[in-house]
């Protein structure tokens, strides 16, 4: 009886699949419909709206749905419409689902519409934006979208909105059926209540704290990247409705403003410029750890990451938003906000804003903001500098006089902004700076140069300790490959001075560099009784620094040789500008500064004069140029400090020794012990040294840059 049983049940089995086999499927608008009644019966039929949506069938059937769509669009031809997308576009079924979504029943159904309308937008490759009723029922969800900061449904919320983002940037004509909106809404939600809820955790985030007191932020993988989207799509109707008819610009600046205003009054310059680099809040943080490590720390990267945002939503958007955007920063933030704290006269207060400018200036990276931060710093001018001028710009008046500041940590520390702003790609920078002080050459006599004893003394014997480049093994042993191959490199590297150049140009160099070598004397040196302290130490990182500034400038249309002496207004008074004379006024004071002063003076004189700008390049390294009376270059600040050190080493007891001494303590050579007289003084005579090495380095590698690229 038992066999008989297991029998029938296999036979009814078997014929029951048989029948599954052989009857035809629905088909796919049948079953399409079928999920869609499915849900709507959901709400007809059910009395209970209490219990949430993944206890019901709702998410089965939307996924079906979806299923189906992309089924038959795969099945059909190219850009054909198939029964099922018409049922849905007919049915406003997203308009039906946008209703549900927003009154959140049953509770997590925003959450399913959220997911439907993305994974729809996403996986239908034919156009659906431009159906009236689907752009209707999106810009519906866009403004359902940061209604509530870090709820539970942001992260379908970035997902929604970074998808709509993708198609407008993907087909940006798309972007028309936006703009017909008259209220404006759509660009209001979907870029800036976008960027409220995308950023970072303190304004629109979903934290979800664990017992460890760690702080997780979930965050979708498309953000990943930290690139914006949306904002940069080329139709100018789209710029001028973002930049003229929302509120982006101010959503944007107030935040900024309200993150900065959020930091503490005081800060260590070491913390700010060292704080690990941001990355939009996508990170796992302790307070308590953030607390410890020191005060402000979490503000402080909540700031920096809003500054990241703006800079490359900036970098990102179409050209005329962009500038538009930099400037509303530039107005609402930098000279609001920042300004005031730069020109205040607390010590405190002055390190913290400069230390937080510098990390700015450091970290911003699109053109247009780079831009308007400059002209914030240095004003628009291009014109000759002059004395009774230099305060026609306060701020750049106040910079620059901090350079020179009592305060050795302040000066250290605005000497460093402007080190970090001349490596930055903005010609203005330059130009404001130096260069519209040293265009018309009017630094040198309006006489043609004659040779001086001391050079006919140099050519007919040089002094023991020149060095003969010739046979330096650094640049022997650098190929073709390695040199400067650009054939405009030449273009960007001026001869010494073509007032004197003489046919032998390898002489001209070896004379240039050797100025700068032996103008500390003999007993005033020390490196030479310490092994790699060589002169030659100081080339290849000239040569890379030089290679990594022609590849800036090229674009630039910079001299290539000096302006004809014809040409020049040599009979206008020479100023060497209000930034030059700072740096030359603390360089003649080596002797008598700290050392850490020293060392940012001449880092930051070095970085000058690696510019491949003719009219730079003969003002602070060319030793024979004829200087007009009354006017000073860099050769000729460095030739009265030896003149002074000259007159004070002969009043210090065991000079030589206690010079080493103190260089090896300074290499770490010798361990701190008694402390020694006139150890200012000793280190400003090291500094001097190192400083003379690395502008022969200099010198030598910009010559040889030009003549590896001569044909």
């Amino acid at each position: 009886m038992y066999q008989l049983i297991c029998r029938m049940h296999l036979f009814n089995f078997f014929l029951f699949c048989c029948v599954i086999q052989l009857a035809p499927s629905l088909p796919l608008q049948e079953d399409f419909v079928y999920h869609w009644k499915a849900i709507t019966h959901y709400y007809i039929e059910t009395s209970d709206d209490k219990a949430p949506v993944t206890d019901t069938n709702i998410p089965s059937h939307l996924e079906q749905m979806l299923n189906i769509l992309t089924q038959e669009e795969r099945e059909r031809e190219s850009g054909e419409t198939g029964p099922c997308m018409e049922y849905l576009l007919h049915h406003k079924i997203l308009e039906t689902l946008y209703t549900l979504g927003k009154a959140d029943c049953p509770p997590g159904m925003k959450q399913q519409v959220l997911s439907f309308y993305t994974k729809l937008l996403g996986r239908i490759r034919q156009p659906l934006l431009p159906h009236i009723n689907v752009h209707r029922p999106v810009q519906k969800l866009v403004r359902l979208c940061g209604e509530v900061l870090a709820a539970p449904t942001e992260n379908e919320e970035i997902q929604f909105l970074c998808t709509v983002c993708a198609k407008l940037k993907q087909d940006p004509y798309l972007v028309n059926f936006f703009l017909e909106v008259s209220d404006r809404d759509i660009w209001d939600l979907l870029v800036y209540r976008h960027i409220g809820t995308v950023a970072i955790s303190p304004i629109g985030m979903s934290p979800s704290k664990s017992q460890s007191g760690h702080i997780c932020t979930e965050r979708s993988s498309s953000l990943s990247s930290h690139q914006p989207r949306g904002i940069s799509l080329p139709e100018p109707a789209a710029a001028k409705c973002l930049t003229e008819n929302t509120e982006l610009s101010q959503l944007l600046t107030d935040r900024l403003a309200q993150f900065y205003r959020a930091l503490p009054q005081s800060m260590d310059p070491l913390d700010i410029e060292t704080v690990e680099s941001v990355n939009w809040g996508l990170d796992v943080y302790n307070l308590k750890e953030d607390a410890v490590a020191f005060a402000g720390k979490r503000a402080l990267i909540s700031f920096l990451s809003w500054l990241d945002y703006c800079d490359q939503l900036i970098k990102e958007a179409q050209k005329t938003a962009a500038a538009v955007l930099a400037r509303a920063v530039r107005e609402r933030f930098f000279v609001a906000i920042m300004e005031p704290q730069l020109m205040q006269t607390s010590e405190v207060g002055i390190l913290t804003s400069t230390a937080l400018l510098n990390r700015i200036i450091r970290q911003v990276t699109s053109e247009a903001l780079l831009q308007e931060t400059v002209y914030f710093l240095l004003g628009e001018e291009t014109g000759p500098e002059t004395p009774v001028g230099i305060t026609q710009h306060p701020l750049r008046h106040r910079l620059i006089e901090h350079c020179d500041h009592l305060s050795d940590e302040i000066s250290i520390m605005t000497l460093r902004l402007f080190e970090h702003l001349l490596q930055k790609p903005c010609q203005h920078i330059l130009q404001n700076l130096v260069l519209r002080c040293l265009e018309e050459r009017n630094y040198m006599e309006n006489k043609q140069p004659e040779e001086r004893e001391e050079r006919e003394h140099m050519e007919n014997g040089q002094p023991h300790d020149a060095v003969d480049l010739e046979e330096d093994p650094l640049f022997s042993d650098l190929s073709p490959d390695n040199r400067l191959s650009s054939p405009d490199w030449l273009s960007c590297s001026p001869p010494p001075s073509t007032e004197h150049t003489k046919p032998d140009g390898k002489t001209e160099v070896h004379k240039i560099v050797n100025s700068f070598l032996c103008l500390v004397p003999d007993e005033a040196k020390s490196s030479y009784q310490v092994e790699g302290t060589g002169y030659d130490t100081y080339l290849r990182d000239a040569h890379r620094q030089f290679r990594d500034y022609c590849g800036v400038c090229q674009r630039w249309d910079w001299r290539s040789s000096p302006k004809p002496f014809e040409k020049c207004n040599l009979d206008s008074p020479f100023f060497e500008g209000h930034f030059l004379k700072v740096l030359f006024d603390r360089m003649g004071r080596i002797l008598d500064q700290p050392y850490d002063v020293n060392l940012q003076v001449t880092s930051v004189l070095s970085k000058l004069s690696l510019l491949p700008h003719a009219h730079l390049h003969e003002y602070l390294l060319d030793p024979y140029i004829n200087l007009a009376p009354g006017c000073r270059s860099l050769f000729s600040v460095i030739v009265r400090v030896v003149g002074d050190l000259m007159l004070r080493t002969h009043r210090i007891p065991d000079f030589t020794p206690k010079l080493l001494l103190v260089r090896k303590r300074l290499l770490g050579l010798e361990p701190e012990g008694m402390s020694i007289d006139h150890v200012t003084l000793l280190e400003g005579v090291i500094v001097l040294e190192e400083f003379c090495k690395e502008l022969a380095a200099i010198a030598f590698v910009k010559f040889h840059a030009s003549t590896s690229t001569s044909p």
